[in-house]
């Protein structure tokens, strides 16, 4: 989840705010890669997940983070809830799962080197005390109760929101996890052919890295559960969104689309102001009833732009965010997939031929699919793992192309980084249906099973 931003004068233009986004094109040689993941902490004997306070807790976490490696604080009302280093920012998750964004980088090898290094350090931190972390996209046993709300303004009103809008947004809350990939554009038309990609192929990589069959001990009859979430959390700010594919789309239209998702909050003075259901269009006229009279500024535009869930999304970037967490090889192919499709003009192109003629109930088809049954959706007489066979085959074109080498020049470019999704394209199976084949046969149907064998 976002911290709270800062800088920005106060709206005077509605122009402004299309503007903000507008301020995010770069040319291409200044593009980056920024790469966040979140994991589940636990206690290694009795499996159940972490406290924020205590001597095996996030807290714990966090402070040998900063005493140890160097990390800066980031504190709300007294409590330790974030750090930050040179570009990246180590956060909590609403029910206590610990994020890594990482700085924006050059290269994928760049970007699998900080993931390895973050990864090491958290590990030699949570070994001392007793603590694990595993990658997956829901936790796969623990109760709603059982997952405390971390100390933070935002999610407590959060949390309070969120049955009142849909199913699903306190599980969303507590009990996900993902992978997603930060990229950039240099241009509005550059947006607009990178969020049409990016929207439709969502559930390509929803497949590919479908990570969440189990929940609450059992399975849950999916490959991402986490997927399945996001589809009855709260249709306002979730979602698809259609009219990206419409005629005029444009950093414009995405404004539009911001101001009619409702509010959560106001960020003032350290503290998270209930703005729950309010307007920002009523924001802009001064008539917002949590602060009468006062009008916003960018910050608070760039904070309201944090709480649109679609899956993917426009800040000065853009935001993929359909894929579930998962072990070490995926956290470095999601970038690898994303920057392959997106990053060179010829792999854009062909992964927008690929789907320029799908309607939006094709593309909401293929949601549903990747959600349900993985690599073996079909739509349209069309299987999942043919269309993710073409997909990642353009991405490691834009590779081949982007020839970025790493290891001081002994690897030549960024391919390899897909060898996860080959091998899972040509076998068949997703790390859903291998945890499944773990349970149904070597661990008798033992899910305790799956803290040692699966955890980082």
């Amino acid at each position: 989840m976002s911290i709270p931003q800062s800088g920005g004068g106060p709206i005077e233009r509605h122009e402004q705010m299309a503007e903000y986004l507008a301020d995010g094109c770069k040319p291409k040689d200044d593009w980056r890669i920024g790469t966040e993941h979140e994991k589940f902490g636990y206690c290694k004997d009795t499996h159940k997940p972490l406290p924020y306070e205590g001597e095996r807790s996030i807290r714990a976490i966090l402070e040998g983070l900063r005493d140890r490696y160097g990390w800066a604080e980031v504190n709300e009302g007294g409590n330790l809830i974030g750090l930050t280093k040179e570009g990246a920012n180590v956060s909590l998750e609403p029910g206590g799962a610990l994020e890594l964004s990482g700085a924006p980088l050059e290269t994928i090898h760049q970007t699998c080197d900080e993931v390895n290094e973050h990864l090491r350090e958290v590990k030699s931190i949570a070994d001392e005390i007793g603590v694990g972390f595993i990658g997956l996209g829901a936790a796969p046993e623990w109760m709603h109760d059982e997952m405390p709300l971390m100390p933070k303004g935002r999610y407590k009103l959060m949390d309070a929101y969120q049955s009142t809008v849909g199913t699903t947004g306190t599980t969303m809350m507590r009990r996900t996890c993902t992978v997603q990939v930060n990229l950039d554009f240099g241009s509005e038309a550059d947006m607009v052919q990178k969020m049409r990609v990016a929207i439709a192929l969502q559930p390509v990589a929803t497949a590919l890295f479908a990570n969440s069959p189990f929940f609450e001990g059992k399975p849950n009859g999916m490959k991402s559960y986490r997927s399945w979430v996001w589809r009855n959390m709260d249709a306002a700010r979730t979602g698809m969104v259609p009219f990206v594919f419409e005629d005029g789309f444009g950093f414009e239209r995405w404004v539009q689309y911001a101001l009619d998702v409702p509010m959560y909050f106001v960020y003032r003075d350290g503290k998270y102001i209930d703005a729950l259901g309010m307007s920002f269009r009523d924001f802009l006229k001064g008539e917002l009833p949590a602060l009468p009279g006062e009008k916003p500024t960018l910050s608070d535009w760039a904070d309201h732009l944090t709480t649109l869930f679609p899956e993917a999304r426009v800040k000065k970037f853009i935001e993929m965010r359909g894929a579930d967490g998962g072990p070490w090889r995926r956290l470095c192919a999601l970038p690898a997939l994303w920057v392959g499709l997106t990053y060179d003009q010829s792999a854009l192109d062909a992964a927008w031929d690929l789907v320029k003629g799908w309607d939006a109930e094709t593309r909401e088809a293929w949601r549903v699919g990747a959600a349900d049954h993985g690599l073996d959706a079909v739509v349209g007489g069309r299987k999942m793992q043919d269309l993710a066979r073409e997909v990642v085959d353009i991405a490691r074109s834009g590779l081949k192309s982007r020839a970025r080498p790493g290891l001081g020049g002994m690897v030549q470019d960024e391919r390899h980084f897909l060898h996860a999704l080959e091998d899972s394209i040509e076998n068949g199976k997703v790390p859903a249906d291998e945890l499944l084949e773990r349970y149904e046969g070597d661990w008798g149907g033992d899910l305790s099973k799956i803290y040692g064998e699966f955890s980082y």
